[in-house]
């Protein structure tokens, strides 16, 4: 069985194999939130395009405010947005505001806290250092720069980015297609009274959230029975897109028929379990040229699955480099044991006691417990080389990335 990073390189490396050309569309740039460049965005021209000032105050020459006390003549006003169209000679300075071009001659700007108007005079009550408060032209980039590249995931930060330099229009990855299919004869629609023993299909729309935040356009295909002909029909739907994802049906159990059947349409299996806790017998192969994962049905189970195998697949297929996961180091709020040498992903909430972080473990009775997962901000990690920890300790904590 292989471990959480031997399963992670794997999945990575077979879909990076595949060198699957990404295609590319033009899309607004009010659209582009979450998807990936597929073209870099230069800078059109230098920026800052002048030098800038960063403060509201005085632009000076700074060899003449040598020492507090001095004092020197206004002769203008330069605002963000409208030049001064003269220069700072010996003995006089420019009232400029945040944003503004600084006016030739000036290599300074003093904050308006420092300074003191005294009619049309101004005297300050410290020296400055040459460039203080400036930002020279040209120093975030020049024009003609890759500002960001190809593969480099949309943010706000990368729309402000392109709205600077005028893309109004990006040149983004087309999402890839993920088919979703759930399995089970207990398993009834969203819309559905379930009788006692069934459940509704939440794995199938949780999935498809997953996706949705990925990058990927999904593709609902329902519910599979636990029979081979109705599964291989949902099978057979989903490998017309890129990637399918089955939910259940992925144990050792009589009914359990993902894995037979896959074998019969001829899939080639990377893994077919990993060594960590929810999720063990994850299914990972690569079918008529097409990615499938079987994922556990448990919620739980699925949720850890989906964010450790299939978010990076998806992020590659659009270009970009699969992001590692984002832990972070917390103290333990009280012990916890396992006994099995698996990784461990038990839902959790990080909260701040006295300044720092502060991880508790969550109560939890399986992994179908969808309810606990929902009240969780992300998981406890607890490694198979180290499975007892004492309050106090430190710990690994992982957020969820698809908590509000």
């Amino acid at each position: 069985m292989l471990s959480l990073a031997e399963a992670r390189a794997k999945v990575i490396e077979v879909v990076r194999r595949a060198d699957k050309p990404v295609t590319v569309e033009k899309i607004a740039l009010a659209e582009s939130l979450g998807r990936v460049l597929a073209r870099p965005i230069v800078a059109d021209r230098d920026y800052p395009p002048f030098d800038r000032s960063t403060r509201d105050g005085f632009a000076v020459r700074a060899a003449e405010v040598s020492q507090a006390g001095a004092a020197l003549e206004i002769i203008g006003e330069a605002r963000a947005g409208t030049a001064f169209t003269g220069a700072i000679g010996p003995g006089q300075c420019v009232e400029i505001m945040t944003g503004a071009g600084v006016p030739s001659g000036g290599d300074a700007v003093i904050m308006s806290e420092h300074a003191r108007i005294e009619g049309r005079r101004v005297r300050f009550d410290r020296a400055p250092q040459r460039g203080q408060n400036i930002v020279p032209r040209a120093t975030e980039a020049r024009a003609g720069a890759e500002l960001l590249a190809a593969g480099t995931p949309v943010g706000a930060a990368e729309i402000g980015v392109a709205a600077q330099v005028g893309c109004a229009r990006l040149n983004v990855a087309r999402r890839p297609r993920l088919a979703v299919l759930s399995t089970g004869d207990e398993v009834v629609g969203v819309d559905d009274a379930p009788t006692p023993l069934e459940v509704r299909n939440s794995n199938g729309v949780s999935i498809a959230a997953l996706a949705r935040l990925a990058g990927a356009q999904t593709v609902p295909l329902g519910n599979a029975r636990d029979n081979a002909n109705d599964l291989r029909r949902g099978i057979e739907r989903g490998l017309e897109c890129d990637v399918l994802v089955l939910s259940g049906g992925v144990s050792a159990g009589k009914y359990d028929f993902v894995e037979p059947v896959l074998r019969e349409l001829g899939a080639e299996f990377i893994f077919d379990g990993v060594a960590i806790r929810p999720g063990r017998p994850v299914l990972f192969g690569v079918c008529r040229g097409k990615l499938v994962f079987g994922l556990p049905g448990n919620p739980a189970s699925t949720l850890v699955t989906f964010e450790l195998f299939v978010r990076p697949v998806l992020e590659v297929l659009q270009g970009a480099d699969p992001r590692e996961l984002q832990i972070v180091a917390a103290k333990l709020a009280a012990p916890v044991r396992q006994n099995a040498a698996l990784t461990y992903f038990l839902p959790a909430r990080l909260e701040s006691r006295g300044g720092e972080p502060v991880v508790q473990e969550l109560p939890w009775p399986s992994s179908g417990d969808i309810v606990a997962l929902s009240h969780a901000t992300g998981f406890l990690i607890v490694r198979p080389e180290r499975l007892e920890l004492a309050a106090g300790d430190w710990a690994e904590y992982w957020p969820r990335r698809d908590a509000p």
